[in-house]
């Protein structure tokens, strides 16, 4: 069977036999075109890691400043967790850190959508943009 043929019916046995493929220098044995298709997702998916992060911890600053009486050390850990985890997406991956600022927009939509369904207030009621600079979202020692 083809590596072409196997990359719908077992991915793991695919992925297998095309590192061997290339491994061994048989270029024109492997499914370059299913290859080049999953390298180019692994950067995706470093950027969705990235703007799932983000969404995380702005979710986590809004319900601070939003919900003062209930903050808590779970809050401030995840907060601090998501912070680390930004830290390492961009040390490992820095051609990410041109495209911070759509990637902290889009996600503030998603989080501050999601706060105001958890805290039973209107989308309304939060800024139309991100109301932390990115310096803040980094910044280990910020809370609203």
């Amino acid at each position: 069977m083809k590596t072409a043929e196997l990359y719908d019916l077992d991915f793991a046995q695919w992925a297998k036999e095309n590192a061997e493929l290339l491994r061994s220098g048989r270029f024109s044995e492997a499914d370059i075109e299913h290859v080049a298709e999953e390298i180019a997702d692994l950067a995706k998916r470093k950027w969705w890691a990235l703007y799932s992060c983000f969404a995380r911890l702005i979710e986590h600053l809004l319900k601070w400043q939003f919900q003062p009486e209930r903050r808590g050390t779970s809050w401030k850990r995840t907060i601090a967790v998501q912070r680390e985890h930004i830290k390492l997406l961009l040390e490992e991956n820095p051609s990410l850190r041109p495209g911070l600022d759509s990637v902290i927009s889009k996600a503030y939509r998603e989080a501050a959508g999601n706060i105001a369904i958890i805290i039973g207030r209107s989308r309304k009621d939060f800024p139309e943009t991100c109301p932390y600079a990115t310096d803040q979202l980094l910044d280990e020692d910020f809370l609203p």
